[in-house]
């Protein structure tokens, strides 16, 4: 009994002391990392835009929710200037490798970050975290994490910019940041029990510290992640105010519950071709990770990040309208298209046709990042002999994000040193 009791001390205790370590480091790599104070840079105008277009202008069949460039009825032009609001835990790793593969093939200019895979998360957006941003210079495609600051983006982007972004269910979306992040954040070393998550929402008040060390993952991450206030109580003004100012914002907001009618969507708003938005899942947990919220407890995660909820419920109403306004035949088309295309892709670039565990992925440049202490995120093997028409896309469409930056040039040496750091202490 007391041996038992012995190896529980010591694990706490190293858990405790392996804690203390993380965050003093994480919070010693955030401080080198951040950005300088941005100066009063002057107001040059941007470009209207430093692309080369595709040249293809086609016919698609009109909907109510269609803008077409060229102001022929049935005609649009492929737009090329995108602003994509990458929020937590939402499939936003998928759909980053579908703009970088569009960026690639048509040579547009990235506003990348420098030094982190992120701008600084979770200071707000500013335009000089932008690597080797000057006043007046022209790019297309903004897409890393940020804390979405609107008036910093604007400078950055042309004016006719297409704004997107894609939510997901509040409940579901708080189940995996507090698996993923949930080590990160302080607060919930002292959760005692096993099922954390279950415990934390039995009582979040009196765990959570609106004020603590990475406590935004836990509450209203969402509304966080597009600059708001996440600590608002739902019936304050400002919530509606800020979903209001999302709404004017961003032409379009995907679902991840529906996410190949959020790609027809994509699809029709940005005049694509279905070559563009073929995608394999990335950054998907594997099943026996996932905590299974039971009614209750979805009722409570609901409760708990009750102003999500409402930014959710405003966005999935006028994400059906869309696809209402698109045509519900046209809709069920194009998904089953889109998805006997991806299974086509599947079968000619994936090993088995399926995503594996991390420790079964052959290559370790197609590992994906993993949470901290565990082996949860899948990823997958490439199948040998593809064929030579395939093999460059196959490769693209399996990359994962951090591989994908680091090959677009990308300096992410802060994340790589915290990466190297983690595995020194086994984490």
């Amino acid at each position: 009994m007391f041996a038992k009791q012995g190896r529980q001390w010591r694990s706490m205790c190293k858990g405790l002391v392996l804690g203390t370590v993380l965050t003093s480091f994480t919070l010693l790599l955030y401080c080198l990392s951040s950005p300088q104070e941005q100066l009063d840079l002057p107001e040059v105008p941007v470009a209207y835009s430093c692309a080369h277009r595709p040249a293809r202008t086609h016919f698609k069949p009109v909907s109510e929710n269609s803008h077409h460039s060229t102001g022929q009825p049935g005609l649009c032009s492929p737009k090329v200037d995108v602003m994509f609001m990458k929020t937590h835990k939402t499939a936003s790793s998928t759909l980053l490798n579908i703009l970088f593969r569009f960026g690639e093939k048509h040579q547009l200019k990235f506003a990348f970050p420098d030094g982190r895979n992120d701008f600084f998360y979770p200071s707000p957006f500013l335009r000089s975290q932008v690597k080797d941003y000057r006043p007046g210079m022209c790019f297309n495609i903004i897409c890393n994490h940020m804390r979405f600051n609107a008036p910093e983006v604007a400078k950055v982007l042309p004016a006719d910019t297409s704004y997107i972004t894609i939510l997901r269910d509040p409940a579901e979306l708080f189940e995996s940041s507090f698996h993923y992040f949930g080590r990160l954040a302080p607060m919930t070393w002292k959760i005692p029990g096993e099922d954390k998550m279950a415990e934390f929402l039995r009582d979040p008040n009196y765990y959570f510290d609106p004020n603590g060390f990475n406590s935004f993952y836990l509450k209203n991450l969402l509304f966080f992640d597009f600059g708001q206030d996440n600590t608002l109580e739902l019936g304050n003004p400002q919530v509606e105010e800020g979903i209001r100012a999302i709404a004017d914002r961003f032409q379009l907001v995907m679902m991840v519950e529906h996410f190949d009618e959020s790609i027809i969507l994509l699809k029709d708003a940005l005049c694509w071709e279905m070559d563009d938005l073929l995608f394999f899942k990335l950054n998907a947990r594997k099943d026996s990770t996932v905590s299974k919220l039971t009614p209750e407890l979805r009722a409570k995660a609901l409760e708990w990040n009750a102003v999500d909820w409402r930014l959710y419920q405003h966005f999935n109403d006028t994400f059906w309208r869309k696809v209402q306004a698109y045509g519900s035949q046209r809709m069920a088309d194009d998904v089953a298209e889109l998805r006997r295309r991806n299974a086509e892709m599947a079968a000619i670039c994936i090993e088995g046709g399926h995503a594996v565990d991390a420790v079964n992925i052959q290559d370790t440049d197609m590992q994906p990042w993993q949470p901290i202490g565990e082996k949860s995120i899948m990823g997958y093997n490439l199948k040998q002999n593809i064929d030579q028409a395939n093999r460059k896309l196959c490769r693209k469409m399996l990359t994962p994000e951090l591989q994908y930056l680091t090959e677009l040039g990308v300096n992410l040496w802060v994340t790589k040193l915290w990466g190297q750091v983690r595995s020194l202490i086994n984490w």
